[in-house]
């Protein structure tokens, strides 16, 4: 018998197989370098990485959360260094680039391009969108291969009832020019779904990104699971779905909640990281 050839060899350009990624460690002095607000942007990307990390919308490395850095004009942005699992993530390894994909924070680490290419192109036309949130999960690369994309059928679904765009997939988006079509695509919604590929949400800030993306998630999960059960399924009606979604993701005063306004990405943020600090703190580093 000839010798047994080496798993995957042809498949693994030489300089991946030896490039090493250390572990990370808080970057000193950056705290001190940047604004209060934009330490506290990088404290809150940083729950949020951790959090994503938490409920499994991971996929290995890849995938990214962006926010833009308060005072920058939406010029610069954050984005997780490039190598490093989301679990790692802390407030000062967060990379600082600018909407050409270069770094203008001094970090030793790389930065994905397919990241930078979603990313930049949704801050770029996007002034609203503080928090750029994309993933993979299970679910999401499900739903994106249905023609019927997102239906009216739970409760989840219709919080985003309207506000879903869908983008055809160009491959893997590393060719700045997919910009163009992402934007366009995107227009005014605030979720989209990438197709034969995942899911993105835009939101106002990173605690509403962050539960835009746990109930997109949840209202994919369940309509998945309802239509592998072959049964005949029912949607809400127009009027129940517009008035869910009105009531749902609004910065608008909602006289029906005792807050006066919505509690979806306010409410849900400090008890998220009250969670985190119960068990690795670290992300605040």
């Amino acid at each position: 018998m000839g010798e047994r050839p080496a798993l995957f060899s042809p498949f693994i350009p030489e300089t991946f197989m030896n490039a090493s990624i250390s572990a990370l460690s808080p970057r000193d002095g950056v705290k001190n370098k940047v604004s209060a607000q934009e330490w506290e942007t990088r404290v809150q990307l940083a729950a949020c990485y951790r959090l994503a990390a938490h409920f499994g919308w991971t996929d290995l490395i890849y995938t990214h959360i962006s926010a833009v850095v308060p005072g920058s004009d939406n010029q610069h942005f954050l984005l997780n260094p490039f190598g490093h699992t989301f679990d790692e993530i802390t407030a000062s390894s967060l990379v600082k680039i600018d909407l050409e994909g270069n770094k203008v924070d001094g970090s030793p680490h790389k930065v994905h391009k397919a990241g930078f290419v979603i990313h930049s192109a949704i801050h770029q036309a996007r002034p609203d969108a503080a928090c750029v949130l994309h993933s993979h999960t299970r679910a999401g690369m499900a739903l994106s291969m249905l023609k019927c994309g997102l239906l009216p059928l739970s409760q989840h679904a219709n919080l985003f009832y309207g506000q879903v765009a869908y983008h055809d997939s160009e491959g893997l988006s590393i060719d700045l020019d997919e910009r163009a079509s992402l934007q366009r695509d995107l227009g005014d919604k605030s979720v989209m779904i990438l197709r034969n590929h995942g899911t993105l949400v835009a939101g106002s800030s990173i605690p509403m990104a962050f539960s835009m993306m746990s109930h997109l998630e949840k209202a994919m999960q369940a309509q998945m699971d309802a239509m592998a059960t072959g049964q005949e399924l029912t949607s809400t009606p127009h009027e129940v779905s517009q008035a869910t979604c009105e009531r749902g993701f609004t910065s608008r005063s909602v006289a029906e909640y005792q807050e006066g306004e919505s509690p979806l990405g306010r409410m849900e943020w400090p008890a998220m990281l009250r969670l985190l600090d119960r068990t690795d703190s670290s992300y605040r580093d």
